[in-house]
């Protein structure tokens, strides 16, 4: 039985949205990889860009850090726009492919509230194939990593 997304869904990351980055408290775990790219795009080493950048969840896995006032991603700039987007985690490029979202039809309606690139105007068909690719990256980046 496959998956009710595998032939493709409508999507189409919109221009200066950030909503998928502007929630309170949302937390992106980072895969050493993860690290190594933004690390580079900072000029910094992996032991810097951590202590300036990261922190650990509950469970010790290293995570971003969150704007202190705001909650919110501390690379989301002013205008909704990744400042780091080139670089950014696998996690977030994986949205909204995230497992969690695909779980059901019921699932990704609720995402779909949240996310306006869902079936937008301009949204081209994802095929299930690079669906798949995003779900297993995100799979891969949420195990994280421990120091």
């Amino acid at each position: 039985m496959s998956a009710w997304w595998s032939n493709g869904v409508r999507f189409g990351c919109q221009p200066l949205c950030g909503k998928c980055c502007d929630q309170p408290g949302g937390v992106v775990f980072l895969t050493t990889s993860d690290i190594n790219r933004m690390a580079d795009f900072h000029e910094l080493s992996f032991r810097e860009f951590i202590e300036q950048h990261c922190t650990k969840s509950m469970n010790g896995r290293v995570i971003l850090k969150s704007n202190e006032k705001s909650g919110i991603c501390i690379f989301l700039n002013e205008t909704k726009q990744c400042s780091i987007y080139t670089v950014r985690p696998q996690q977030c490029k994986a949205y909204p492919w995230w497992a969690e979202n695909l779980r059901n039809e019921h699932k990704w309606n609720e995402t779909k509230v949240l996310c306006p690139g869902i079936d937008a105007d301009d949204a081209i068909i994802i095929d299930g194939k690079t669906i798949r690719m995003h779900v297993l990256a995100d799979r891969e980046a949420s195990k994280g990593f421990r120091i």
